[in-house]
């Protein structure tokens, strides 16, 4: 047909109005893909041979480019390879696995099992196949367990699979005791050992544990090692390890009596096991600080929303005991752990006043005191501890002369408490006053999520406090508005659950407080508001809360490695959880 026929039979058939038809096929992307592969095994119009060992694969420039970045830059940049007719691997890539990722490129498809999860994995990121690494990823994240999690971290580390990483990371500190045993944690990195056992998440009752893994890594290349035993020395408890234990760090392990450092350090914690039993539980040194192994979940509750008791959570039972009365109960109080010590802040009482006060109680005695009163009187405000202090933040305060009380707007202001000296002081304030917000501390700042504005709606700002600079800012947005949420932190993870929100009230999230990026999670197995959230281990327990009229009764339990809630027990009838917390189980003996 020449153009002039075209030509006027486009004038003929031109009536001006837009008279048109779409023709699509489907599967036209795979009758290309399989008659390029045919034309690829015989060779025909090939325009490269790639080789791994002594296979060679005759393969089209275009396809590779259009599958791989790295193959659209080594064809296109003007590298050596872009003219030579062959591109030679050598043993960097098995040959098995090179022709799986062609057979993708062809196909669209390719088998991943437990054979070639891990090859391909290193191979489709070495070649920038994102789709292939990223599958076998997947599969690696399904069949997860405690006997591969450590060689399953360091691969997803070495080829930025952040999710496997996570998973895998997760599981190393869930079974820690499985993963000393394993060949791959004597090739572990100094810096990974380190940044494992200084975990809090790391999943360790007795604290010898460590130290032995830690001596063990030493030993195993002890010329190239020794010299990082007083760095990994100060990341282990080691004021948690029983007193004859340290003595026998000192007086026979050689390898700290050879070292200063290393003596000196064992020394300063046996001197910090001292004082922290002549302070009455008061910690300040890291090698004190219990793992969240080692801690107790504590509720505080009562027949009505008016707290007058402490109950405790029996993991092992499964039950929840009640443990102490409140000597002064109250309602829309925030509650917070230090050590071994519940602080009980502000709130209102029987008769509706706004109250000062702050409550102490001392899980080791079992007995109650008084500290000295808050700044300003609030209640729905949130605390948390950061670096040794109790910050409390927002809430209301009562209207003056106004009786029974009434609620003022959300305050901005932000207190510090200091438990050595037992005092307050005034802090940076808010950017913007909120209640009834979820407050936690992580990475050495505070975090304030939602909550209640000075307009009485739903607040969607993360605003983040810095106490270096004594300053807040504004970190991220909310994935929605919402108050009455729940927070707990596992790492650098903080996890958002139920509240009063724009959608479903059983939705959960995770906030990273080092990207500020948010990822929905599982949904809880019911709806929950006004519900109550600690981390223990490496899991999240959530309970109380209520939705519509109906309460909820059960205390659930998050895992993040399978990303699942299961109900742990129920609540007693009686009990109406107003605040729970996470103290230490005992002061190290």
């Amino acid at each position: 047909m020449s153009v002039t026929v075209h030509e006027n039979r486009k004038s003929r058939t031109s009536t001006g109005s837009m008279n048109i038809s779409l023709f699509h096929k489907p599967s036209h992307p795979d009758s290309v893909l399989t008659h390029l592969n045919t034309m690829r095994k015989q060779c025909m119009f090939t325009d490269v041979t790639l080789w791994a060992g002594d296979r060679s694969f005759p393969c089209h420039r275009a396809v590779l480019a259009a599958c791989s970045s790295y193959f659209e830059a080594m064809f296109s940049g003007g590298l050596r390879e872009s003219l030579d007719s062959d591109v030679n691997f050598r043993d960097s890539i098995h040959p098995e696995v090179l022709e799986l990722l062609l057979d993708f490129a062809y196909s669209s498809r390719v088998i991943i099992n437990e054979e070639n999860a891990e090859s391909l994995l290193e191979a489709g990121d070495m070649l920038q196949f994102h789709d292939i690494r990223d599958a076998a990823a997947e599969f690696l994240e399904k069949n997860l367990h405690s006997s591969n999690c450590l060689g399953m971290m360091l691969l997803s580390d070495a080829h930025q699979c952040k999710r496997l990483y996570e998973l895998s990371w997760r599981m190393c500190l869930l079974h820690y005791e499985t993963v000393r045993e394993s060949e791959d944690f004597y090739s572990l990195s100094k810096d990974k050992l380190l940044e494992l056992i200084l975990s809090d998440e790391l999943e360790i009752e007795d604290e010898q544990v460590v130290f032995n893994s830690v001596m063990r890594w030493v030993r195993f290349d002890l010329e190239r090692r020794r010299h990082h035993l007083p760095e990994l020395l100060r990341g282990i408890r080691l004021a948690l390890l029983p007193s004859e234990c340290l003595l026998e760090a000192v007086a026979c392990e050689e390898l700290v009596m050879a070292d200063k450092r290393s003596r000196s350090i064992v020394e300063e914690a046996m001197q910090c096991k001292k004082k922290i039993l002549q302070n009455d539980g008061v910690v300040t040194s890291p090698c004190a600080r219990p793992r969240k192994a080692g801690h107790t979940l504590l509720i505080l509750g009562g027949q009505t929303f008016m707290c007058d008791k402490i109950y405790q959570v029996d993991h092992k039972a499964k039950e929840i005991i009640p443990k102490a009365d409140l000597p002064s109960p109250r309602k829309e109080f925030s509650a917070c752990a230090i050590g071994c010590k519940v602080y009980v802040t502000g709130g209102r009482g029987s008769e509706n006043g706004v109250s000062k006060d702050v409550w102490i109680y001392d899980t080791v005695h079992e007995e109650w005191s008084k500290g000295a009163p808050m700044l300003i009187a609030r209640f729905g405000h949130g605390s948390a501890e950061l670096e040794n202090s109790l910050y409390v933040v927002g809430g209301h305060t009562a209207i003056a002369g106004v009786f029974p009380a009434s609620p003022s707007v959300s305050l901005k202001q932000v207190e510090r408490y200091d438990p050595l000296s037992n005092k307050w002081t005034m802090m940076a304030p808010l950017r913007d006053g909120v209640s009834n917000a979820a407050v936690v501390s992580a990475k050495l700042k505070l975090f304030v999520f939602g909550g209640t504005t000075i307009h009485r709606d739903k607040a969607s700002k993360v605003q983040c406090y810095d106490p270096v600079g004594n300053r807040w800012n504004i970190a991220a947005e909310c994935p929605q508005a919402w108050r009455y949420t729940a927070a707990a932190v596992l790492g650098s993870q903080i996890f958002i659950m139920g509240g009063d929100t724009e959608f479903t009230a059983a939705s959960a999230y995770r906030f990273d407080c080092e990207t500020n990026l948010w990822t929905r999670v599982g949904d809880m197995t019911s709806k929950r508001m006004s519900c109550h959230a600690v981390a223990s281990g490496n899991k999240l327990y959530v309970v109380g809360g209520y939705f519509g009229t109906q309460r909820c009764k059960t205390l659930d339990c998050y895992d993040p490695t399978s990303d699942s809630w299961n109900s742990i027990t129920t609540v007693p009838y009686s009990l109406i959880p107003t605040a729970f917390v996470s103290t230490w189980k005992h002061l190290p003996a």
